[in-house]
């Protein structure tokens, strides 16, 4: 492998997560834009989430000087446009035509299927792992004619990844996962003078967010800055998508890729002054209160803690959390953010929230799954797929009930009347025959309305890819056949992330999302042992101990002692560290919890919730850095998840409705451990319904499910009366 070509510049480095690096770009930005103009200054940020709140913070710097409008773009956006400026015919595959033309690859293939693939094809889960497995190696350029001696399972899927590729080239597309190695390849070769043509607009590049370029990125940088000047920004322990592929600390990385590392201000230096930034540098370094640091000693850190029984009662209590702050302090819901320990929680989360009556925002796309509309529009395919087959109409299957539930007025001359000159005019015609548009605007909040509206542009565009390629069969089969495949693998990590989120919602996101972002109060979800750090490392794909023999998977495999040291502040001992691979990537996943916690800027929020353990015996395991926390004086304190205030008529009426049960569990439990339950509580509390129930204007619905309740709980089927 031909060495990467050096960087020619200087690079600042901050403490760490809990320093909010928008001051400090702005500041860097606006000594460019002094020397060079603030035209000739291109900004480039590792990743899409927070460019918004960089480039606000950018313009707006500096007292009495008028507002700038800074360029500011993700690389990915950047290499994307100098592709375009070397060849505008290329087009980028969607996601949804990238699972089906790899399934056709794949079905065509000339090598002999491992085993160990076979039998794991029948796995849930298996193509979307098999999807990120090759994802990340098209993004590190990972070949199998430069690989020495590969697992036959990585031979056969690098295999396939290659002539997926070759695919692509011959039908003129790129897939986002390659825009990047492709752009190196055409500015490094300086293809047709495209070198030129992108560098002609600028003068000087801030690289944001620096601890997160790659080994691919940095060669990008160093192509587009060879007559440029180049100052670059990061941070000290906020690498977690890099050090998932490439070790180190972001002081080595620089002074190795030629750049010289800029002193630090004291005041800078310093960190956060929030009472919960010692937290965030505990989790991020493992440095204690008690110890001193160049900044002078650390101030004792504090958070609040939830402690639920469920992950639902979680949920519930962050709920009415996040009421109570906006009726005590004033926030809005774009002050406040959700961090789960991954993307595919983000669904299943929102879904609560709401029902709880928190609006909801969401940084990416929402699975199709997940999408009424989108289930709608198949379903409506599926009928029209039948109807071409000719197969007699079923009158009470579930496709069909699910239109009638969802379309006024539904019959089969529905169908019939929205037949147009291919699948897409006929979607169409369904989208206006039924009013599914206005149906969405009247009936939906706007922020799930404006979801509901990007999946249904989502299957437009699918059916007209249909009909456009000789991939699929442009008939009613080969949509639903596409459609069924997409709605089946799509997975969230796969999609482009929203540079902006849409305002008016609490944000839901990954942890490491809240990385460049800054809200008033942040609370992280699911801080239990089998979330940070969990066994589940990189992929499900392969057994960990295949992992750890493959060197050549798009990730870091095999590291040392001294490598989990040198990457790792918490680690100060490579001695200590008998399990390289696991204490490795625990270390990213303690990190992910430091990047949410410094986005918090007044209020940090540790949820945790039992899990369950066989009958009514439950176990509490918090997340062991959770516990360290702790145990090394930094503050926690309770908040218990049944005590907040209940507000909103939908929790009041689920509250009320939960109280028999709970009770019940609550006095059975007690007698499984051999305690003694309080029935005073549970009789004041039982008094308080029974006076409720006495009211007149008590709704008759609402009175009849109270009284059920109390049925169950006593074991009672049918009421005597």
């Amino acid at each position: 492998m031909t060495p990467p070509p050096r960087l020619s510049g200087s690079c600042t480095l901050l403490p760490g997560p809990w320093v909010d690096p928008a001051e400090a770009a702005a500041e860097l930005y606006a000594d460019l834009a002094a020397s060079h103009g603030s035209r000739n200054v291109l900004v480039l940020k590792r990743h899409p989430t927070g460019l918004e709140r960089l480039t606000e913070a950018i313009g707006t710097a500096g007292a009495g000087e008028p507002p700038r409008s800074p360029r500011v773009e993700s690389v990915p956006e950047h290499a994307s446009k100098t592709i375009e400026a070397f060849d505008p015919t290329l087009e980028r595959l969607e996601y949804e035509e990238r699972i089906e033309l790899i399934s056709l690859v794949i079905d065509g293939a000339d090598r002999e299927i491992p085993d160990y693939l076979e039998r794991a094809a029948d796995r849930e889960g298996f193509a979307r792992d098999v999807g990120q497995l090759l994802l990340g190696a098209t993004r590190q350029r990972l070949r199998l004619a430069d690989l020495e001696d590969p697992h036959d399972c990585l031979a056969f899927l690098y295999a396939t990844n290659d002539r997926f590729h070759e695919v692509l080239e011959e039908r003129g597309y790129v897939e986002r996962a390659d825009v990047i190695p492709r752009a190196v390849s055409l500015l490094e070769d300086d293809a047709d003078g495209v070198r030129g043509r992108v560098t002609s607009s600028f003068d000087a590049v801030l690289a944001v967010e620096f601890e997160e370029f790659r080994r691919l990125d940095r060669r990008y940088l160093a192509a587009l800055t060879d007559d440029a000047e180049l100052v670059c920004l990061g941070r000290r322990h906020a690498s977690v998508e890099r050090t998932r592929v490439e070790p180190g600390a972001v002081d080595a990385i620089a002074r190795e890729a030629g750049l010289e590392i800029e002193p630090l201000e004291p005041e800078r230096a310093a960190g956060s002054t929030a009472p919960h930034g010692p937290i965030a540098r505990f989790l991020a370094t493992g440095e204690a209160p008690s110890r001193g640091t160049a900044g002078g000693s650390i101030a004792e850190g504090r958070a609040r803690r939830i402690r639920a029984r469920s992950a639902r009662e979680q949920t519930r209590a962050v709920a009415r959390e996040i009421q109570a702050l906006r009726e005590r302090r004033g926030w809005t819901d774009d002050e406040i953010a959700v961090a789960v320990p991954g993307i595919e929680r983000v669904p299943e989360t929102r879904r609560r929230l709401r029902e709880a009556g928190i609006p909801t925002a969401t940084i990416g796309t929402p699975s199709l799954a997940e999408d009424p509309v989108v289930n709608e529009l198949y379903a409506f395919v599926t009928l029209q797929a039948r109807r071409e087959r000719g197969a007699p109409p079923i009158e009470d299957d579930d496709t069909t009930s699910r239109l009638r539930a969802r379309v006024p007025g539904f019959d089969r001359a529905l169908l019939e009347d929205c037949d147009g000159s291919s699948v897409r005019r006929s979607l169409e015609r369904w989208i206006q025959r039924t009013d599914l548009k206005g149906r969405i605007a009247r009936e939906e909040s706007w922020l799930d309305a404006r979801e509901q509206f990007e999946g249904l542009e989502r299957v437009l565009e699918i059916a007209g890819f249909v009909e456009e390629t000789d991939l699929v069969g442009p008939d009613w089969g080969g949509l639903r056949r596409m459609l069924r495949r997409t709605i089946r693998y799509d997975a969230p990590y796969v999609h482009a992330v929203e540079t902006s989120s849409p305002t008016g919602g609490v944000a839901v996101c990954a942890a490491e999302d809240l990385k460049y972002d800054s809200r008033e109060a942040v609370f992280l979800l699911d801080l239990v042992d089998d979330r940070y750090p969990g066994d589940q490392h990189l992929t499900r794909l392969f057994p960990r101990a295949w992992l750890e023999a493959m060197p050549n998977y798009p990730a870091v495999t095999d590291p040392t002692p001294e490598t989990v040291a040198e990457t790792f502040a918490p680690v100060d001992d490579p001695d200590d560290v008998t399990d390289p691979f696991g204490a490795y990537h625990a270390q990213r996943s303690r990190r992910r919890l430091a990047l949410a916690a410094g986005a918090a800027r007044t209020r940090l929020y540790c949820c945790s919730y039992e899990r369950g353990s066989g009958g009514l015996r439950r176990t509490h395991e918090e997340s062991r850095y959770l516990r360290l926390a702790a145990a090394s004086g930094l503050s926690l304190d309770d908040l218990e998840a049944g005590g907040a205030r209940i507000r909103g008529e939908a929790a009041a009426i689920e509250a009320l409705l939960a109280q028999p049960r709970g009770e019940l569990e609550r006095v059975l439990r007690e007698a499984s451990t051999g305690g003694r339950a309080d029935l005073g509580e549970t009789e004041e509390l039982f008094e308080e319904i029974a006076l409720l129930l006495a009211e007149d204007d008590l709704d008759p619905v609402l009175e009849e499910a109270i009284r059920s309740q109390f049925e169950f709980a006593a074991g009672e089927v049918v009421r005597n009366e």
